[in-house]
C-alpha cells in the first residue's frame, strides 16, 4: 500500500504540470481568437471608410464632370442645340489623314462625326486669325450654291470681298489681269471645290484659312475651321459667327443689323413657308 501511495504521489506533480501546459495553451489560443477578431474588426472598419472615401469621390468626380459640361456649353459661340440643328458635326463617309485627329465616332450608316467641342474651338481660332486682317486685305471664295446666300451675306457685313458663282483664275497671281490686286488671307470654302483659289493664294504665299470637312486636305492651311461645309445650315452658322466674331472684334458697326441665326440657317424662311401653309382657319379667318 505504502509504495501504491508513493507512485500515486509521484505521478501527480507530472500530470498537474500537463494540466497547466494545457490550460496555458488554451488561454493562448483565446488570445490569438481574440487578437484575429479585433484584427478583423479594424480591417472592416477600415474597408467602410475607404469605401465611403471611393463613393466621396466618385460623387465629387461626377458634379465635377457636369460642371466642366455647363461651363463648356456656357462659353460656346452659339448653343450648343443650334449645332446640332444646323448639322454642323456631320462629316462625310471619307475621312482624309488631316482630319482623322478631329473625327469623334462613325454612326451606323459610316458618316464621320466632328465633336462639337472642337468645333467650337476651331471656330474661337478661326475668328481670332481672320480678325488680325483689315477687309481690304481678304477676300472670301465660295463657288458652293449652298453658301452663296450666306456669303454674301458675310461680305455686306463685314467689307471682305467674296466671290461666290465664278472664281476669275490668276486674279491673284497674273499683274497683266485688268482686275489683279493683291491681297493677305484668302477664305477658302471647300479645299475641292475652290482649288483654283487656294493654288492661286499658295503661289503668291499668302494666308489661307480653310473650312474643311472630314473629307478634305488641310494642306497649305495657316488656320482650319473644322465642320460641314457642303449643308447650307452648316455653312450658314459658319458665316453668322465669322461675320458676328470679325465685326466685334475690329469695332466694325454694319449698315444693316446683322440676322438673327435662324436667318443663316434657313429656319426663318422655313417658318414662313410653313405659316403660309397653314389653313386659314388657324388664324380665325
Amino acid at each position: 500500500m505504502t509504495r501504491k501511495k508513493k507512485e500515486v504521489k509521484a505521478k501527480t506533480p507530472e500530470m498537474d504540470g500537463n494540466s497547466l501546459e494545457a490550460e496555458a495553451e488554451a488561454e493562448s489560443s483565446e488570445e490569438k481568437a481574440f487578437e484575429l477578431e479585433e484584427k478583423k474588426k479594424s480591417l472592416a472598419e477600415k474597408v467602410k471608410k475607404l469605401k465611403e472615401k471611393i463613393s466621396a469621390e466618385e460623387i465629387t468626380t461626377e458634379e465635377l464632370k457636369e460642371k466642366i459640361k455647363l461651363k463648356k456649353k456656357t462659353e460656346m459661340l452659339v448653343p450648343l442645340e443650334d449645332y446640332v440643328k444646323a448639322g454642323i458635326y456631320l462629316g462625310t463617309r471619307v475621312v482624309t489623314p488631316n482630319m482623322r485627329p478631329f473625327v469623334y465616332r462613325r454612326r451606323a450608316d459610316g458618316l464621320a462625326i466632328f465633336n462639337t467641342d472642337t468645333i467650337d474651338e476651331k471656330l474661337k481660332e478661326g475668328v481670332e486669325f481672320l480678325s488680325k486682317f483689315p477687309p481690304e486685305e481678304v477676300i472670301l471664295v465660295c463657288k458652293r450654291q449652298a453658301g452663296w446666300k450666306a456669303a454674301e451675306k458675310f461680305s455686306e457685313l463685314t467689307g471682305i470681298r467674296v466671290f461666290t458663282k465664278k472664281y476669275p483664275a490668276g486674279i491673284l497671281t497674273n499683274k497683266q489681269l485688268p482686275d489683279f490686286f493683291e491681297n493677305e488671307l484668302t477664305l477658302v470654302t471647300d479645299q475641292w471645290i475652290d482649288k483654283n483659289a487656294l493654288n492661286d493664294t499658295l503661289k503668291v504665299r499668302k494666308k489661307v484659312l480653310m473650312i474643311c470637312d472630314t473629307n478634305n486636305f488641310s494642306k497649305g492651311a495657316d488656320q482650319i475651321i473644322i465642320g460641314n461645309n457642303k449643308s447650307h445650315k452648316s455653312l450658314g452658322i459658319i458665316f453668322y459667327i465669322l461675320a458676328r466674331g470679325y465685326c466685334k472684334s475690329r469695332g466694325i458697326q454694319p449698315q444693316t443689323p446683322i440676322p438673327d441665326i435662324e436667318w443663316w440657317t434657313g429656319e426663318e424662311e422655313v417658318a414662313k413657308k410653313e405659316i403660309l401653309a397653314r389653313p386659314s382657319a388657324e388664324f380665325g379667318v
